[in-house]
């Protein structure tokens, strides 16, 4: 049986950075060469806010394909989709500020109260924020089995971010509605692992 070894992982990671780092450049390339349209805050904030979706989804789909395929390898662009998946939700966040509120703090601040989608997708941000932060193998060896119990959080941010699009979208519902069955199918199948992971937690404490 074929087995994915580190010079294929490698590729594997060049590969996604090209992917997920390239469009997002070319994204804001033509928004500041004025190529996007008629409404370009709203092209940046699709672009951005469907990319982190996506993204999550990926690094969240890598551990069960990885079982199911034995290809233990692929664990390794866990880290790296989860990052990239980070830094676009930060780019959707940081150009709703900039392109649509024009910096107005104390705007964002109302916004966030006022609109639930808002609000979500800020938690969101948040926990991924938390995630990333704490990715990095050293944090994970000084952080001991709390590690997993923070990085458990991820399903808790996949369905923020189900409810940020669903809430954000004014009509046509179904492409929300097909990531929302995605993102509980991935939740579901994950499910067993995860209650595992609070029994041992609770055994430890």
């Amino acid at each position: 049986m074929f087995r994915l070894n580190k010079n294929h992982i490698l590729l594997l990671k060049v590969f996604l950075h090209c992917a997920a780092f390239l469009p997002l450049a070319r994204l804001y390339y033509c928004a500041f060469a004025d190529k996007l349209g008629a409404d370009p805050v709203q092209v940046i904030l699709h672009f951005t806010g469907i990319g982190a979706f996506n993204l999550l989804l990926l690094s969240l789909l890598v551990s069960p394909v990885a079982k199911n395929l034995r290809q233990g390898q692929l664990i390794n662009i866990r880290r790296p989709l989860g990052l990239y998946a980070f830094t676009y939700a930060l780019f959707h966040f940081l150009s709703y500020i900039a392109f649509d509120l024009q910096f107005e703090w104390q705007l964002l601040i109302s916004e966030i109260f006022k609109r639930p989608y808002i609000y979500v997708g800020f938690i969101s941000l948040l926990i991924l924020t938390v995630l990333a932060l704490t990715s990095t193998k050293s944090i994970q060896r000084k952080l001991g089995s709390t590690w997993q119990k923070i990085h458990n959080w991820v399903y808790l941010a996949l369905l923020t971010v189900s409810l940020h699009y669903f809430w954000s979208v004014k009509s046509g519902l179904i492409q929300p509605i097909m990531y929302i069955c995605f993102a509980l199918l991935l939740t579901f199948v994950r499910y067993k692992k995860l209650t595992k992971n609070l029994k041992r937690q609770n055994q430890r404490i």
